[in-house]
């Protein structure tokens, strides 16, 4: 717990330190795709110069379904973007890191690494990086939609419980793992 308190203090004093910029932009937004795991989610993008952003993004799942089915889940996801025109207009690259406490499991997917959920819950957290690209297509003067995808490496350390076992703790690991990070469409408005 005490490094994601460190890692929120530094985004924190790092998105204050921005606010200075003159002619900020920034732009309020939420992601439709993360919104489908049923994930409130919430970022704030600002506008460090012609064509560099910094993005940070949050999700929080809290909810329990039937046959104690969870998808609980805390995410931090910073991210430092250029854009090949300017900001918040076409293509951009960015490079993400991502932060995650979780509480997963008795869920039935046939998608790797996620095929192992059936019976067991997994608790832990997740850290990781990697390099996105990603498209902003302007609307109007206020609104622009926004389409990505993200891959890199992530890092995770858990505890994995036995679900028809009266949640008995079975197991302690970490695995590494290459591939999709993450992936966007969504809605922004900007303040100018």
């Amino acid at each position: 717990m005490k490094k994601i308190t460190q890692l929120l203090m530094v985004i924190m004093l790092f998105a204050c330190a921005t606010t200075m910029v003159k002619a900020q932009k920034v732009g309020l937004k939420t992601n439709f795709l993360y919104w489908a795991t049923t994930t409130p989610n919430l970022g704030v993008e600002m506008a460090l110069g012609n064509k560099w952003t910094l993005d940070l993004n949050g999700g929080y799942n809290g909810w329990e379904f039937d046959n104690n089915k969870k998808f609980k889940h805390f995410s931090v996801l910073p991210e430092v973007r250029y854009w090949t025109c300017e900001a918040f207009n076409g293509h951009f690259f960015g490079l993400h890191g991502l932060v995650s406490e979780y509480n997963v499991g008795n869920i039935d997917l046939n998608i790797k690494p996620f095929d192992k959920l059936k019976g067991y819950r997994y608790e832990g957290w997740a850290y990781g990086v990697g390099l996105t690209y990603g498209y902003q297509f302007v609307l109007s003067k206020h609104w622009n939609l926004e389409a990505s995808i993200s891959g890199g490496y992530v890092h995770t350390t858990y505890d994995k419980f036995n679900c028809e076992k009266c949640g008995k703790k079975i197991d302690e690991d970490s695995k590494n793992y290459f591939g999709p990070t993450k992936a966007t469409i969504s809605i922004i408005y900007l303040i100018k």
